[in-house]
């Protein structure tokens, strides 16, 4: 089989974490703005209801979304009953957020939690609104359209937010900010596809079949990664969830912000190669090598450079925020190794497998978390987070080698060493760079990524020229680079 296909699946997911790039840079100057005006205990409050709602969210999350892209066989029976579905479970939802927003308060100590939940009930029944005939857009590989979707949704967002921030530099411009960007989606839902939902239980026996262990796996990713909000909240109080929270998003830029791009690409992928198992192992290996080679110098890089980049980007009131952020990135290298063996596995079906791999780590933090009740510091939950997400990363590997026969070890061995050395390569190199004290911050951080990165680079070639140039993701963007710029310089290249 010829690379052909592997390249065009990464072709995509380049195009379109371009693409997310764009919009999330909406998301990162919100949160850069947000933390100049906003106190830590507003993103505390916010913080604290988020875990409640999203709690409730996906223990009501029946995947229909995966469901549809999933099956190949759909038609508009299926998407009827899947709105229906997914309009009943939003409900349900609000209905029970709404329900425990005054016991929320009185368990973080904090009344304010409360009237923010009711808010957020609101957008959580928006959320079921929207026209799910917007999955086609990723269904059919059609990112052009899904980009567009979501960046208008957040660009109502942002400037809500930041326009009542300005205004009243309240935690209530994130809450009703998010509920604007929602209404605007179920808008732009309806505008941007012609399909017509209805109420409808035809299908709903065929849908929970598939969409009963997707719940099962958001439960455990949410639970995974908001278990420790709910530990810290229970006892430090808004402010130091505040903290934690923020250090938490801004340690996950780097590579939340490569991997959901990716994840929007392959598992559509992926699963419209079906049994063609030599083609699908082949984009599995592209993927994984184009993932590693950029996630994990991102959050590695982002480690080092943190005692620098976060006085700078946050204010000197977040120092506090320096170890969490360097703890908490790792996690997204780690994260980085298991995206394509992720897809793979919800792509093939097997739904089950991923879902035993989330709560094995689920597991481990609750054994652990409990263990260090009642005094539980921030940055020892930062570093068990870490320690439970590489455990299930050993886990996530052991269950794809073998369930997926036709997948070897050394397949994800030959796509990951050589980004990890040549990051390691810039780590080390960051760690002993010379910056003069008398430099302002910024020329500093700027010096400190343009090292990084030429240090990265020139490692992870040689790396590859030393292995005989083997076919992954170092020669797949060679390639890309020299057809683009063929393409460029071609002559009539600008007719038409």
């Amino acid at each position: 089989m010829s690379n052909r296909n592997a390249n065009s699946i990464a072709t995509g997911a380049l195009l379109v974490v371009a693409m997310r790039w764009s919009d999330r840079l909406i998301g990162i100057v919100s949160t850069l703005i947000l933390a100049r005006l906003l106190l830590p205990e507003d993103f505390g409050i916010v913080a604290m209801a988020s875990v409640v709602v999203g709690l409730i969210d996906v223990v009501l999350d029946f995947g229909v979304q995966v469901a549809l892209i999933q099956n190949r066989q759909t038609d508009d029976d299926d998407y009827h009953g899947a709105w229906t579905l997914r309009l009943l479970q939003s409900l349900a939802a609000a209905l029970l957020i709404a329900g425990l927003a005054l016991p929320a308060g009185d368990f973080f100590g904090d009344p304010r939690v409360g009237p923010v939940l009711f808010v957020m009930a609101l957008t959580v029944l928006l959320a079921g609104a929207e026209n799910i005939g917007i999955v086609d857009f990723q269904k059919g590989l059609r990112f052009g359209s899904d980009f567009r979707f979501f960046f208008f949704r957040r660009l109502a967002g942002f400037v809500i937010t930041i326009a009542l921030a300005l205004a009243f530099r309240s935690y209530w411009a994130m809450v009703v900010g998010a509920l604007a960007g929602r209404l605007t989606g179920v808008v732009l839902s309806y505008g941007m596809h012609p399909f017509r939902p209805r109420l409808s239980t035809r299908r709903f026996g065929a849908l929970w079949s598939f969409s009963q262990w997707v719940m099962v796996c958001n439960i455990g990713q949410h639970a995974n990664g908001n278990l420790d909000r709910l530990l810290l909240g229970r006892g430090n109080g808004a402010s130091a969830v505040g903290s934690y929270s923020l250090a938490a998003e801004i340690s996950a830029m780097p590579t939340s912000e490569l991997l959901m791009p990716l994840n929007r690409v392959l598992f559509p992928a992926f699963a419209a190669m079906g049994a063609d198992r030599p083609r699908l192992i082949r984009a599995v290996r592209t993927a994984l090598g184009v993932q590693a080679s950029i996630a994990i110098p991102a959050a590695l890089g982002l480690a080092a450079i943190a005692p620098v980049a976060v006085p700078f980007l946050l204010g000197d009131r977040w120092l506090p925020a320096i170890p969490l952020v360097q703890v908490l990135a790792l996690i997204g290298a780690v994260t980085a190794l298991g995206a394509s063996s992720s897809n793979l596995l919800l792509s093939q079906g097997r739904v089950q497998l991923q879902a035993a791999v989330l709560w094995i780590q689920v597991s481990l933090f609750i054994a652990a978390g409990v263990w260090l009740m009642p005094a539980v510091d921030p940055l020892q939950l930062a570093w068990l987070r870490l320690g439970t997400a590489t455990a299930g990363l050993l886990a996530l590997q052991a269950l794809v080698l073998r369930a997926i026969d036709d997948l070897r070890a050394w397949h994800l061995v030959a796509e990951t060493w050589r980004p990890l050395l040549a990051s390691a390569a810039m780590v080390g190199l960051l760690a002993v760079l010379p910056a003069p004290d008398q430099w302002p911050s910024v020329l500093k951080l700027a010096w400190m990524i343009l090292c990084g990165a030429v240090c990265y680079g020139v490692s992870l070639v040689t790396l590859w020229r030393l292995a005989r140039c083997p076919d992954g993701a170092e020669s797949y963007l060679l390639e890309s680079v020299r057809s683009r710029v063929g393409a460029a310089t071609r002559p009539g290249r600008d007719s038409g």
